[in-house]
């Protein structure tokens, strides 16, 4: 028997929403400006290589004071190498990026490869600081599909709070042996957990405004734990996922919706709130 009629998974699928990002989704500046005040003193000490006439010269200057402030030259390329980044030099060679700053030559090897030094020479750049704050803004862009998954789980916590509902964020599922013995070897981590008297909810939180396989696997994964989860007397699992990301994983997650009693959007998970209330 089907966990829900059609008719409620196309009801389901009307209120995904398309999206869930707020204006402060789409840059950490805090984590951005961090980033730039680590490395800020060998910034300002490399901005003397801008307009500089004689380049050798003024690495070497450089060099003879804090050898050092050449360690963080790997940003001004948006690499963020940390001694692990591998290429090729002149000669074909594979070699570690970050050698290229063991030497004058290798910092000249490098501004001249990298096509910095004319940069530098042109003054395309006026401040190292600013530009990499520029960098580490783009870099930044990389982390918006994890801050994407956090403003879900921070919307739902919103949503528990607001109704006074006591809730644990990121509990593991070996806090309950029954759970551990129900799932297996694998190890999972809930997003949150609510307690009441009679039932203990496992709950899972995701948004995909954009479709992908990645999909599919969620919905086949918790197709495979959920019911195992409910077979515990005590427990049950709670899926909350929106998105319109789901309409090209539609037949995937009817499948699941199908299997699973507990699952809700941002718009229907009023209801399991209610519920709990009513149980805690």
């Amino acid at each position: 028997m089907n966990a829900h009629t059609d008719e409620q998974f196309a009801m389901f699928m009307s209120q995904l929403q398309e999206t869930n990002q707020t204006l402060d989704f789409f840059c950490d500046f805090e984590k951005i400006n961090a980033h730039v005040n680590d490395i800020r003193l060998s910034l300002c000490m490399l901005n003397s290589l801008i307009g500089a006439t004689d380049l050798r010269r003024a690495v070497e200057t450089i060099w003879n004071r804090d050898k050092s402030a050449f360690a963080v030259m790997d940003i001004l390329i948006a690499v963020r190498s940390e001694g692990r980044k591998k290429v090729l030099d002149q000669l074909g060679r594979t070699m570690v990026l970050d050698r290229f700053f063991d030497s004058v030559d290798g910092v000249l090897d490098f501004l001249h490869g990298t096509g910095l030094a004319t940069v530098f020479q042109k003054q395309q750049v006026k401040d190292l600081v600013d530009y990499v704050f520029g960098i580490e803004t783009g870099l930044d862009s990389h982390s918006r599909k994890q801050r994407s998954g956090d403003a879900m789980e921070n919307r739902v916590a919103y949503l528990f709070g607001l109704s006074h509902v006591e809730f644990r964020a990121e509990v593991y599922s070996r806090e309950w042996l029954q759970i551990t013995n129900a799932l297996g070897k694998d190890e999972k981590r809930f997003d949150f957990v609510i307690e009441t008297n009679s039932t203990i909810f496992l709950i899972e939180v995701n948004f995909y405004s954009a479709g992908g396989t990645k999909l599919n696997e969620v919905a086949r994964s918790y197709s495979d734990i959920g019911p195992k989860i409910n077979a515990v007397p005590g427990f049950e699992f709670v899926w909350v996922t929106d998105g319109i990301g789901w309409q090209s994983a539609r037949n995937k997650l009817h499948e699941a919706f199908n299997i699973l009693p507990r699952v809700y959007n941002l718009t229907s998970i009023g209801e399991f709130i209610a519920e709990v209330k009513q149980m805690q």
